[in-house]
């Protein structure tokens, strides 16, 4: 079942290469929706055969066994949600993209084998396939940002954003080798390395292969000081690239942290779990003031990531300095940041579509270009103040679920940094409110200038589907927690357990 959801976007992509590309964009990304829908239904199986505790789903077949390689499969609490994640972002990406893109089938193209790639990443339990799927996703999103970006500065970004990331790839394979190594038996399977535990000694050699497997899950998060390519890559990638960047190649590395770092070098993760606090703690404050002194929409969006990813390190290494005693607190850090991921994915992939959406009508990211749109285009900005407030962690969504379970659970063992962390909230809510402050309320403005404003029309039918069903999904989680808590928390507790070995 789990080969099936992953390869699906890459079949349908084989054979949609063959159609010509005057086939128009009806065909190919109608033909996405229809993949997306069906490896949604697919997810919807697998999460109704979840066992309680371990992996469900697995599949696991040699590889290259000589060197440990196997091509491992499975789902838990903790892989699960950012796979449907997956499922319901690509979706939505594919009815926005309905409305029409330039080129369309080799744009079509990519973003299936993006999906393909993105899914793969999620259930991977071996090291060098996970490492696969990290490497893929660099290479064809360097396409999509190169590609539809505008012109010189997109492809300028696009080699930033590659050179960066894949230098972090480098790193983290690296470190996949050092762990591999450092067993009786050569294996990069990643439920035989945790069972295992080859580095339980900690030392110097485990803080090596922390150090280098962080860095490279450092920069795809990304953290700051590693965010420096994050921004020109957004600005420049299409809508639909930029949602996707952000709601789900940044969990790449998230997860990484969650499914490798912690559990497969537990003694290096307590020791050094303070480093992750405070990286945590700087990008969440760095990121929220920086996008305080934007004016351009989507670099302020793209700034808002970072201080979002920074609400996860912060858990998570909140969960390794407290391993050896609150079970309950470790539990909460731990699921709060992995409930953080899916919450960020859906509210901020909504707002680069609608930055999206905002720039086709009036060419420019810049928010001083534009005023009155509340009157002008309504449905626009009813969505835009939702996902603002959304974003900014207000009760009834689903940010303040999981930023309440950040903080409840690193509050004991790190309540300077917690308080500190807490203050980006304030910071987060001023920027989005000066947002929504310049661009929907007063006198009706575009970028034309004043006066008579030329016909700027509101969100039709396509955007208005893929963009409010994400608002909708982060408010159901908002008031129904226990539909992802009761997935997520059992996988939290058997990684923390395995933290406190």
């Amino acid at each position: 079942m789990l080969s099936l959801i992953v390869f699906l976007p890459a079949l349908v992509a084989v054979a949609l290469s063959i159609v010509p590309a005057r086939a128009g964009t009806r065909v190919f990304a109608g033909a996405w929706v229809a993949t997306g829908l069906v490896q949604l239904g697919l997810v919807a199986v697998v999460w109704a055969g979840l066992p309680a505790t371990g992996y469900g789903s697995v599949e696991r077949l040699a590889w290259i066994p000589s060197a440990g390689i196997s091509y491992h499969l499975g789902v838990d609490g903790l892989s699960l949600p950012l796979l449907a994640l997956t499922a319901v972002l690509f979706t939505a990406t594919a009815v926005y993209t309905l409305r029409g893109i330039a080129r369309p089938k080799g744009f079509v193209l990519l973003f299936l084998a993006l999906q393909a790639v993105s899914a793969g990443l999620f259930v991977a339990l071996d090291l060098i396939l996970f490492f696969l799927f990290f490497d893929l996703s660099i290479v064809f999103m360097y396409f999509v940002i190169a590609g539809w970006g505008t012109g010189a500065p997109a492809r300028r970004a696009a080699l930033t954003f590659f050179l960066y990331t894949f230098l972090g790839s480098l790193a983290l394979l690296l470190g996949f080798i050092l762990l591999a190594l450092a067993g009786p038996q050569v294996t990069f399977d990643i439920p035989a390395l945790a069972a295992q535990n080859p580095l339980a000694a900690g030392g110097g050699y485990a803080g090596l292969t922390l150090l280098v497997i962080g860095i490279g899950l450092a920069v795809k998060t990304p953290l700051f000081p590693f965010h420096t390519w994050l921004p020109p890559a957004h600005t420049e990638a299409p809508a639909a690239g930029s949602a996707i960047l952000a709601g789900i190649l940044l969990k790449m590395g998230t997860y990484g942290f969650v499914r490798i770092a912690m559990p497969l070098l537990p003694a290096s993760w307590r020791q050094f779990a303070l480093v992750a606090v405070v990286l945590g703690v700087v990008s969440v404050l760095w990121g929220a003031l920086v996008a305080l002194a934007q004016t351009d929409l989507k670099r302020m969006i793209a700034y808002t990531s970072v201080n979002h990813m920074g609400y996860v390190l912060l858990g998570l290494g909140a969960a390794g300095l407290v391993a050896g005693s609150s079970e309950q607190a470790r539990t909460l850090a731990t699921a709060g940041a992995t409930y953080q991921m899916v919450s960020h994915g859906l509210i901020t992939a909504a707002l680069f579509l609608l930055a999206g959406s905002l720039h086709e009508r009036g060419h420019t990211y810049d928010m001083a270009a534009y005023g009155g749109l509340a009157t002008r285009i309504p449905r626009f900005a009813g969505l835009f103040a939702v996902a603002a407030f959304a974003s900014l962690g207000l009760p009834g969504f689903s940010g303040f679920i999981a930023e309440f379970q950040i903080f409840a659970g690193a509050l004991g063992a790190v309540p300077v940094a917690t308080v500190v962390a807490v203050t980006g909230i304030l910071i987060t809510a001023a920027l989005f409110l000066v947002a929504m402050g310049r661009m929907l309320p007063g006198e009706v403005r575009v970028p034309d200038g004043p006066g008579t404003p030329r016909p700027f029309a509101d969100l039709g039918p396509g955007e208005l589907l893929a963009i409010g069903s994400l608002l909708v999904l982060a408010t159901v989680l908002g008031l129904l927690p226990r539909v992802l808590l009761d997935v997520i928390e059992p996988a939290a507790r058997a990684v923390n357990d395995l933290v406190a070995r």
